[in-house]
């Protein structure tokens, strides 16, 4: 991350603008996992051309903000992982079957038919443009194998670890095409590892390190407790976090804001870089930035800094734009004041 210290980025998704998606209907379902096309208010003949201007907006807000690692805000996606998961084959998502979500909830999920294999490509184009419209770092994210697991009813393998590594190999084959197309760092959202922790020591582990395997680039994974706007109430701690110190990701991707978490945790993750959730996204309330700078300094007693980058707790998808930006420029902030204290200290590389 260049000599920075507490760089800051965004955990992946933006907010995208009301006149790209119908917010409304997004907010009031939870996060489909087939398509759902009826979200978009732009015809599908223009839809590409719209989803790219709204990548621009993203990308030009993450600037102004002072962000140092910008993702493309995610606007293409109807959510976080049905872009990539129903571009595989070996799905029916025609005929989609019913589960709970992690909430409690009931969604629409693939059926999985036959060996699941990646086509082609799926988020290279997303690399592509966002690489050609900045100058700083960039990150791409991508559903982890042990979630895309439990987001769809198994009708083929008949073991669920045998079709998390089928979906860990079709995501390593997507990560290699995505650093070869430009990005700096590829995050992997795994936020079922903490819904399902005994399933996820189980196998999960084991599909991610597979989903990472051979890979060279800067790689990331992301746990959470789910979006703030949509998943009320917040354990005290992790129940699946530092099994993740012996997965071969070079970043961890953790929430402490709304959870007010115990960050002496991080000291059960002794050598990986940790993206240390500063924002609440269960207030649309813009944090301050001396309170990004509180909840930072929190972390240091157990963390050297330099191992330390700062973004929100969760995806920034549900929030308002005009609270979004607030939010994510009260972070760089936050983390310019913690920067001085410890330039200030002569901590500064």
């Amino acid at each position: 991350m260049g000599n920075t210290l507490l760089p800051t980025t965004l955990v992946g998704s933006y907010t995208q603008p009301d006149w790209l998606i119908n917010r409304d209907k997004l907010g009031k379902q939870m996060p489909p996992r087939v398509r759902a096309a009826d979200l978009w208010r732009v015809d599908e003949k223009w839809l590409e051309q719209a989803q790219d201007d709204a990548t621009l907006l993203a990308i030009r807000d993450q600037e102004r903000a002072g962000l140092d690692i910008l993702t493309d805000g995610e606007m293409r996606r109807e959510s976080y992982s049905n872009r990539f998961a129903t571009a595989l084959d070996g799905l029916d998502i025609d005929n989609p079957a019913e589960i709970l979500s992690r909430s409690g909830q009931k969604v629409l999920v693939p059926r999985v038919k036959g060996k699941i294999r990646r086509r082609h490509a799926v988020q290279v184009r997303d690399v592509e443009f966002l690489r050609a419209n900045t100058d700083r770092k960039i990150k791409i994210t991508v559903p982890g194998p042990f979630t895309m697991t439990q987001q769809a009813v198994d009708e083929y393998y008949k073991d669920e670890e045998q079709l998390a590594l089928a979906y860990a190999e079709a995501v390593n084959a997507e990560i290699q095409d995505l650093f070869s197309a430009g990005a700096d760092v590829v995050q992997i959202d795994e936020p079922w590892m903490q819904a399902m922790p005994e399933k996820a020591r189980l196998y999960g582990v084991n599909a991610l390190n597979r989903a990472l395997e051979g890979i060279k680039g800067t790689t990331c994974v992301h746990i959470c407790f789910g979006y703030g706007a949509l998943v009320a109430g917040r354990p005290e701690g992790y129940s699946f976090l530092p099994e993740l110190a012996s997965t071969s990701a070079k970043q961890i991707s953790i929430e402490t804001a709304q959870s007010g978490l115990d960050c002496s945790v991080l000291k059960k993750i002794p050598t990986q870089t940790i993206l240390l959730g500063v924002l609440d996204l269960a207030s649309k309330i813009a944090e301050t930035p001396e309170e990004v700078a509180a909840r930072i300094r929190r972390a240091l007693p157990y963390i050297d800094a330099e191992r330390l980058i700062i973004a929100p707790d969760c995806g920034l998808k549900y929030m308002p734009r005009q609270v979004a930006f607030d939010k994510i420029k009260a972070m760089a902030d936050g983390a310019a004041i913690v920067r001085e204290e410890l330039r200030l200290k002569g901590l500064e590389a």
